[in-house]
């Protein structure tokens, strides 16, 4: 079986790896998305989010990074796949994720959205939480994966 897991991912975070992680032991495939949204700004350029993507799973073999723009479910028509995984950090996050998982379910009937919880140290971990507080200074690192540590470094120094 298939899976996708789409997102932005400016910055992956440990939540999101928690995420893929537990997902990749339950599907053949795991295809991490990053989505290309022209209305966003974005902190990463495409290929670095990507190439942090690809850093930070490079242990899992059965995941495969890719990216797309437009709706996701033409991907997952494109790709033969039928399950959309989405992390849900609180019940906040649940309107959203059900009015998506039924938006795509009227694009593409078979397509089938599981959400899963991220642990609980992870809840609150958020790409714009770590954007921010990595801008203004603090200690992100028990929040990201030690590329992406690297890779604020880096960027902040330019």
């Amino acid at each position: 079986m298939k899976a996708m897991y789409p997102g932005s991912f400016d910055p992956i975070t440990l939540g999101h790896l928690d995420v893929i992680k537990r997902v990749s032991k339950m599907v053949d495939e795991l295809y991490v998305v990053v989505m290309i949204n022209p209305l966003k700004n974005y902190f990463f350029s495409l290929e670095e989010r990507m190439r942090l993507i690809e850093e930070a799973t490079k242990e899992i073999g059965n995941v495969k990074v890719d990216k797309h723009e437009g709706l996701l479910v033409e991907y997952a028509k494109k790709n033969g796949i039928n399950v959309v995984v989405r992390g849900l950090r609180a019940i906040t996050d649940f309107e959203y994720e059900l009015q998506m998982a039924n938006a795509n379910r009227k694009l593409f009937p078979g397509l089938e959205t599981v959400f899963l919880m991220t642990d609980e140290k992870y809840s609150f971990i958020s790409s714009t939480l770590v954007k921010e507080v990595a801008m203004l200074g603090g200690d992100i690192s028990p929040w990201v994966p030690k590329v992406v540590l690297e890779a604020f470094k880096e960027k902040v120094r330019r």
